[in-house]
Parts: structure tokens; sequence; C-alpha cells
């Protein structure tokens, strides 16, 4: 199903339909200027718009990838975001999966969209075991069929409603468990270099998101409808994250500063710094050794 002309207005073009029934209370409008604030320094930080005509962004109907549509028109409407939006549910075929939430809430806020059937809940629960973790193969399954959509409506990236807190725990994950120095990247192109996978929460947090969800009264649809919930270690780095942040406010954002300004010549990978040319004044024959 697919909707070729939403505007995203409102009837009286004063804002985007989304936020129609939005609060105007202080509190949030200081909340979603912050949003607006954060998603603009992303896609400046990382020329998101650089060679982007049209993006497919994708809705899985949790409170991350509402806020991202939400910003992303608002940004729009305002002049700023000069790419066409195309929204896109991927249905997995999960039990109970209220069908008609998205494609009514997609048609009244006036967006174009698209929902794609593809049954990877059967395909996944045929090759893991019961009672297994079933997000990591659910992801890349639907990685891939978001991929192909997005060529199929000739967009140049797919964005994600990946935020702050994702960016943190992938790190630690990547730290403790894969021993090396990676997270989400905010801008990444695909392995076959025709698409760009796109972050712009990347510096949103996500209890704003959560507060801003609320506010919005988005028609959430529940993660776990298929009775798996995200891998014990990603709980585990949320947890101990919270904690931190708990003992010592602030400290996301620092840890999240500290991923933008790596120091390679401080590190201990001789491929991403060549130690082997580094040499004294002395052992290159420098005029000081003639001082010594």
């Amino acid at each position: 199903m697919t909707q070729i002309d939403g505007s995203g207005e409102s009837e009286d073009g004063s804002s985007p339909a989304i936020f129609a029934d939005a609060p105007s209370s202080v509190s949030f409008n200081k909340l979603r200027k912050r949003l607006i604030r954060q998603v603009r320094q992303a896609i400046a930080d990382f020329d998101m718009l650089k060679g982007q005509k049209r993006w497919l962004v994708a809705l899985s109907g949790g409170k991350d990838s509402y806020g991202l549509l939400a910003v992303l028109m608002d940004l729009k409407w305002r002049g700023l975001l000069p790419v066409e939006l195309v929204a896109c549910n991927l249905d997995q075929g999960q039990p109970n999966y209220p069908k008609h939430i998205l494609p009514d809430y997609l048609e009244k806020i006036g967006v174009r969209y698209r929902i794609e059937y593809q049954d990877t809940y059967s395909i996944v629960t045929d090759k893991l075991a019961p009672g297994s973790t079933y997000c990591s193969l659910c992801s890349r399954l639907r990685r891939g069929h978001l991929y192909r959509v997005a060529r199929e409506e000739g967009c140049d990236a797919l964005v994600l409603g990946h935020h702050r807190e994702d960016i943190l725990e992938t790190f630690f994950m990547n730290l403790f468990h894969g021993g090396k120095l990676a997270t989400m990247p905010a801008k990444l192109l695909n392995d076959e270099g025709d698409l760009m996978v796109l972050r712009p929460l990347a510096y949103a947090a996500e209890d704003d998101l959560a507060k801003f969800a609320e506010a919005m009264t988005f028609p959430i649809i529940p993660c776990d409808l298929c009775g798996s919930q995200d891998g014990l270690q990603r709980n585990a780095m949320k947890a101990m994250l919270a904690d931190m942040e708990a003992r010592m406010p602030g400290r996301k954002e620092v840890m999240l500063r500290a991923l933008g300004h790596a120091n390679p010549s401080h590190l201990l990978d001789p491929k991403i710094f060549d130690f082997s040319a580094l040499t004294t004044e002395k052992a290159a024959g420098s005029p000081l050794s003639d001082r010594e």
C-alpha cells in the first residue's frame, strides 16, 4: 500500500500534520526545538544531504522511528530538509501484528508511505531454537528487504531511528565482547555501494525521544510480538550506562563526544597510524644531535 502525494502539512499549512495534536506547552516546545537542533547538527556534521534527493525512513512503530519521522517532517516543513521522504514499514509476519495502525496513522498525517509484507518471522523461528533471541537475525533480514525497497522507491538513503544510547551500547558491546573500537556510524555506505545508511538521531537522547513520543501520543506498536527481547548483552550495556549516568550525570554526553574525537596515535592499531614512521630527531640526523 503506497500513498503517493501527501504534503505532510496541516490543512491550514501552519505546521506539519503530524503535530496537529501536539501540546503547546513551553516544555514540549523546548523538547521539540532540542531534537530539531540535534538532528540538524548531525545532518551537518556528517554531510548527510550530499547527493541526496529522496530518503526511505524506516518506521517500526516504536517511539524512536516515530520521533525520527516527526522531526524530519518538521525540518522539511520549515524548508530545512530538501529531500523527499518515503516512510516504510516492514510487516514481518509476527503473530497478532496490528496491520491497520501504521497505514491509518500515515494516511492521517499525509506522508508518502509503503507497507511491505515479508514473513521473516517464520524464517527466524525455523532457523533458531525455541527460547532464542530473534533480534539479531531478524534485524539482518529486515535490513536486506529495506535496501531492496529503497532501490525500488528510487531512494538514495535508508534512514534509521538509532539514537545516542543505541550508539553507546553498541560501542561497549564491541569493546567488551568483540575486542574492537566500533559503533553504529551516523553515516555509512552499504556493502553494494549504492545506498547510504543515515542515523540523524545520533545526538538525540533516548529519554527525550520517550518524552516526545508520549507527548505526541504516537500509536506505539510493541516490539515483543514475537516473544523475543533484545539480547542480554545489549540489556547489560543499557543497565551499565544508566548506572553511570545516575552516579555521574552527563557521562553519556561526554562518551558520545569521545567517539567523535579519536586520536589514532594514542591507540594501539598500526593499521590506522604508522608507528613505524615515528623517529626521533637524533635518529633522523637532525641538527639537534650536534648540540648534544
